[in-house]
């Protein structure tokens, strides 16, 4: 008898409304090529607690924003935290994952991040700006953010929310690996046009920026995405460090560069499930 192939529980919302992207096609491509290797199930956020028992291991994908479902979220990763569940990405991101605390972080740290406060006393040590962003901790895919003057900035920093300058970047630019491997980079060269990327071939330096903030993080396993912005002196800025469910943007690709990820992120999550063998009960229907 031919060993059993692992059971995958694949997280993610096929109904999400994403503004210039369809989620749900990416998922469909990822798991008719993922079901090569192993045995899937995909299903919302909302019913993981319910079926994550019966499976090897838990991905979560493109899932939604965590507010959409944030009690349910909740629950998971308790309830994934206590039994030993295996999570891919595993859930001690330090990222978004956790919120966008670690954009203060970082920014006290000294790394290349959009300067971040979230005090009115601290606004003093932003550069100055015409105006600045406004967003909460814990918002996600742009929920609730605001342009302010800075007397708006003023009124808003309560320490619920970041406050940043607004920066006058030339494109965005966003660096996607797998554990600790890079894979892509993808830029939008028209600022009024988002969701419209192209390829993009980083350098040296380039490189070096989006692993710092991978090295930073230290998930061993996982796919993250380096979001980062061409700031008008050239350097390269951090946006955002998605750890949690980053969107792909597989439809950008050729066929081989997308058929490289998808190796890719198969063999990431064999290592995964090899690395963490053991270490969690059987799956109910084993047991």
């Amino acid at each position: 008898m031919p060993p059993a192939r692992p059971r995958i529980l694949y997280v993610t919302d096929l109904a999400y409304q994403a503004r210039g992207r369809r989620y749900c096609d990416e998922d469909i491509f990822l798991t008719s090529r993922l079901r090569d290797d192993f045995d899937l199930a995909l299903c919302h956020p909302r019913d993981t607690v319910a079926l994550m028992d019966a499976f090897d291991a838990v991905v979560v994908r493109n899932s939604g924003p965590v507010l959409a479902h944030q009690d349910a979220y909740d629950e998971f990763r308790r309830r994934a935290t206590a039994d030993g569940t295996r999570v891919y990405n595993p859930l001690t991101g330090k990222a978004d994952m956790a919120g966008k605390q670690y954009l203060l972080d970082l920014t006290a740290a000294g790394y290349p991040v959009i300067p971040t406060v979230d005090r009115a006393e601290d606004l003093s040590l932003l550069p100055e700006a015409d105006r600045y962003v406004v967003k909460p901790k814990f918002g996600a895919d742009s929920m609730g953010l605001r342009f302010v003057s800075l007397d708006g900035a003023r009124e808003s920093a309560g320490g619920d929310v970041l406050v940043q300058p607004c920066v006058d970047f030339a494109y965005e630019v966003s660096f996607y690996f797998v554990d600790h491997d890079f894979q892509y980079a993808l830029y939008a060269p028209h600022t009024d046009r988002r969701w419209q990327l192209e390829p993009y071939e980083p350098d040296d330096g380039d490189l070096e920026f989006a692993r710092r903030f991978i090295q930073w993080n230290g998930l061993g396993h996982g796919i993250q995405r380096v979001d980062a912005c061409r700031a008008p002196g050239g350097e390269l800025l951090l946006v955002e460090l998605e750890d949690l469910n980053p969107y792909l943007s597989l439809d950008a690709l050729d066929d081989p560069r997308r058929d490289a990820f998808v190796t890719a992120m198969t063999a990431s999550l064999h290592d995964f499930l090899a690395a963490h063998d053991g270490t969690r009960r059987a799956p109910a229907g084993l047991r």
